[in-house]
């Protein structure tokens, strides 16, 4: 199922295992349901709709109507979710894609970068104010919450989507800064290109059939070879019948002119009265090696849609075409919080403390993603600490890693509820990364809840952040693109689950999508030798089952840049 269809039984046991067919954004939905956006939204904050059938209870021909369930019925109103129940959390996320055994990879305890987040969820946000203007108190984290039902994968990568309704107003920079943007307008060629007819090759300008008499432009000296028409010179004197010119490529053609001889497919001979001719072993038939004025456009073409991405390949055409600025649509801002008083940033794991692998891998990720992102900030496990920098935080999206369960030291859901927050994802069905959240902290600025987890957290990277960072930066969604598997895959009971993949060679199927080993959620090993992510539904899949693949940004090529924020020639 693609990102836009949504679970054709919604509104039922959000922790189903039915296959996820329904109508695709954009579509109408059938009799009697809603928008599925708002029922997403509905299930994150605990309101579920329950459908009441016209021609049952309403009356033939009736509205449909929808009842909404409180959030604290929620724990009764779905036991059967994957995060929830009396089992609580399923402990199968297994390392070794061909083992059902490995307990310890569910995600729970103590990750390589910070403590991996619970099962248990806020119950969504206070909203109060003190009118005092004074920070309202820090709630304690600990202490049991109802656990809201975990969203369908696909829905909640939906939700992210459309968590705002579509990017920032556009501005107009200079060519370097606009590198790695999206276009706001298209792309209008400026000028003719080529502007003039150019000559293609190093050679001779030539007018009709050869032999030709080697002229000497005006002002040049008569002793010695001509020098000829060089690139960045306007010839204004017309190249006679019989006569013939050098050139370098790039260079004006000269009027009269009808090809260019290249220079390894000519011979010149001395005359006796001192001049020169050109010879060829073949004609030059006309337009030959001449690059014609409006060859590759003329002004006025369309040369890109509106919603082209700025490569370095886009801006050269921009300046061939003539343009100083463009106006594109900014790259958002992300600041990244990186939890844990456990974490080191060099050295060796010692003492019980461990070294911090999400902070070096996230920002250059958003950069790859064409996001803004200053070098991550590490913060104590304190919850004033955390308030103040989520609230003094000025990015369109903040993204903490840990801290998103219920134990003493984790306070991202108490800041969300000090803040006033709106969750809108608030744990998803997949593994690893089930525990990831997503909240709306003002209209145009949100919080993502990366669990601490490395491959948990790149799970939450690219369910919840990558598709609300590409709405903001007026980013097309992939392709949906699929291939076979090299290899059977286990699936999680419940839940959808990522596998690093690589791709290989195979005779049978072709191209194919082999699993990685070391791919729990406390592991990176897999991830740095992947290619994507394989989307295994529900139960496993099959050698040569066709699975959804989510490709690395560099996968399709990738460079890296500052590990302080996007940089560009001419950037501001």
């Amino acid at each position: 199922m693609t990102d836009g269809e949504f679970d054709g039984a919604f509104g039922g046991e959000p922790g189903g295992t039915g296959d996820m067919a329904g109508p695709t954004r954009g579509e109408p939905a059938g009799e009697g349901r809603g928008d599925p956006f708002d029922e997403a939204l509905a299930l994150a904050n605990a309101a579920a709709p329950v459908r009441v059938r016209p021609e049952t209870e309403a009356g033939a021909g009736a509205e449909p109507t929808a009842v909404r369930v409180p959030y604290a019925t929620r724990e009764t109103a779905a036991p059967h979710s994957s995060t929830t129940g009396g089992g609580g959390d399923v402990p199968y996320t297994p390392d070794d894609p061909f083992s059902l055994d490995d307990p310890a990879a569910c995600g729970n305890g103590h990750s390589s970068t910070s403590r991996s987040s619970s099962t248990s969820r806020s119950p969504g946000h206070s909203g109060s104010s003190d009118p005092s203007g004074e920070d309202p108190p820090a709630p304690t984290a600990s202490g049991p919450r109802s656990t809201p039902a975990a969203l369908p994968w696909h829905i909640a990568r939906d939700v992210a989507e459309r968590a705002v309704p579509g990017p920032p107003a556009p501005e107009t920079s200079a060519l370097g800064a606009a590198l790695g943007r999206t276009l706001a307008a298209p792309l209008t060629a400026l000028t003719d290109l080529p502007s003039f007819d150019t000559s293609a090759m190093d050679g001779w300008a030539v007018s009709g059939p050869g032999p030709w008499r080697l002229d000497h432009p005006a002002g040049a000296p008569e002793d010695g070879p001509p020098p000829g028409i060089l690139a960045g010179h306007a010839p204004t004197e017309v190249l006679h019948d019989g006569h013939a010119v050098p050139i370098a490529t790039g260079a004006r053609v000269p009027p009269g002119a009808t090809a260019v001889l290249r220079s390894e497919h000519g011979e010149v001979r001395e005359l006796s009265d001192g001049g020169r001719r050109l010879y060829a072993p073949q004609p030059a038939p006309p337009g030959q090696d001449i690059r014609p004025r409006g060859q590759e456009c003329r002004r006025g073409d369309q040369l890109l849609p509106a919603g082209a991405l700025v490569t370095p390949a886009v801006l050269g055409l921009a300046a061939a075409a003539g343009y100083d600025e463009l106006t594109a649509y900014r790259r958002p801002r992300a600041e990244v919080l990186v939890l844990g008083d456990e974490l080191l940033d060099h050295g060796l794991p010692q003492d019980g403390r461990i070294r911090d692998a999400l902070g070096p891998m996230l920002a250059p990720w958003l950069h790859a993603l064409g996001v803004e992102a200053a070098a991550p900030r590490h913060l104590a496990d304190d919850a004033d600490t955390l308030y103040a920098a989520v609230a003094e935080s000025t990015a369109d999206v903040v993204i903490t890693t840990g801290g998103t369960a219920s134990g003493p030291v984790d306070h991202v859901h108490p800041t969300l509820r000090r803040l006033g927050a709106e969750v809108l994802v608030d744990g998803v069905a997949v593994r690893p990364g089930h525990p990831m959240l997503l909240a709306r902290l003002a209209p145009h600025r949100h919080l993502v809840g990366l669990p601490g987890n490395p491959l948990a957290a790149v799970s939450g990277l690219v369910t919840l952040a990558e598709p609300l960072l590409r709405t903001l930066a007026a980013r097309p969604p992939a392709a949906p693109y699929r291939t076979p598997l090299a290899a059977p895959v286990h699936g999680h009971p419940q839940d959808t689950r990522l596998v690093p993949v690589a791709y290989r060679e195979d005779e049978r199927h072709g191209l194919t999508a082999a699993p990685l080993h070391f791919h729990g959620p406390a592991m990176l090993r897999g991830i740095a030798a992947a290619d994507a992510l394989a989307v295994v539904p529900p139960g496993g899949a099959e050698r040569g089952t066709e699975l959804e693949l989510l490709e690395l940004p560099w996968s399709a090529g990738w460079s890296p840049v500052s590990s302080t924020g996007w940089t560009a020639p001419g950037g501001a």
